[in-house]
């Protein structure tokens, strides 16, 4: 490769990212920064709270599975957040799903079992945008990750629903939020408060259901958060005794050679 072809692909690399920078600032100074809230499983010693996710759970089934999948998140899972294997089965057997084919080469609806992955609320994405006004909505599996702020995107987006007012030019069909980019939002707003009936008795506030489900949501999209951090203090334990010792190896060392 020559000096002129190699100075030409370093230009348009640094155009490319320099508008597209220009660009996310631009759409990012369009939207509110996400409420920064306390997470339980936030910090070095940062665990799930296992009430939160099962009630996120319960709020993501009766509310949001409607219209978001959870493509990666299958049924099983749920043991991590402390249900047993008779509650999954019995949380897996509301749904139908397609299996198949069968001895005489067709497919057939089942009732889902543990090893099946959540079930998607439709066929097809063609589908999604006919029941949703041409838009999309998005699979939450990873949204925790795909989304600026985390959990606070999350429980921002879902509490920050507003009235429109003169100040907001919302076109038709679309919702006005601050805390999303450019301030206009296809889903209507989804939580109200008393959407569900808490199963531990909770009241279930708008603030509650929205930090319920960023809560589960977070968990879903990392599903080993707790195992990884156990790992890096035990790492870092191990490295900390590990320079300790060479430390104490060199002092022995030269002290003798001297």
């Amino acid at each position: 490769m020559t000096f002129s072809v190699r100075l030409w692909l370093m230009t348009m690399i640094l155009v490319f990212t320099t508008t597209t920078g220009a660009g996310l600032a631009l759409a990012a100074s369009n939207s509110v920064q996400p409420n920064e809230q306390h997470w339980s499983f936030n910090g070095i010693f940062g665990k799930f709270n296992r009430k939160e996710v099962q009630r996120g759970l319960q709020v993501y089934l009766e509310v949001c599975s409607s219209c978001h999948g959870l493509e990666y998140v299958a049924y099983r899972n749920l043991d991590e957040i402390g249900y047993n294997e008779e509650q999954i089965k019995a949380i897996a057997s509301q749904y139908e799903v397609e299996d198949g084919p069968n001895t005489v080469g067709e497919m057939f609806s089942r009732p889902a079992q543990p090893s099946d992955y959540f079930k998607a609320p439709y066929a097809n994405d063609m589908e999604a945008k006919m029941m949703n006004n041409g838009a999309l909505p998005p699979d939450l599996s990873l949204i925790y990750k795909a989304r600026p702020g985390g959990a606070d995107y999350i429980y921002s987006l879902l509490t920050g629903y507003e009235e429109d007012s003169e100040s907001h030019e919302i076109p038709e069909g679309l919702y006005y939020n601050p805390y999303f980019p450019g301030g206009a939002v296809a889903m209507p707003q989804p939580l109200y408060g008393d959407d569900v009936e808490y199963l531990d008795g909770t009241e279930a506030t708008i603030e509650q259901e929205a930090r319920d489900v960023a809560v589960f949501l977070t968990w879903a999209a990392e599903p080993s958060l707790e195992s990884r951090k156990k790992l890096g203090i035990k790492v870092l334990l191990f490295l900390a005794v590990l320079s300790a010792l060479l430390y104490a190896s060199k002092r022995k060392v030269w002290r003798e050679i001297h």
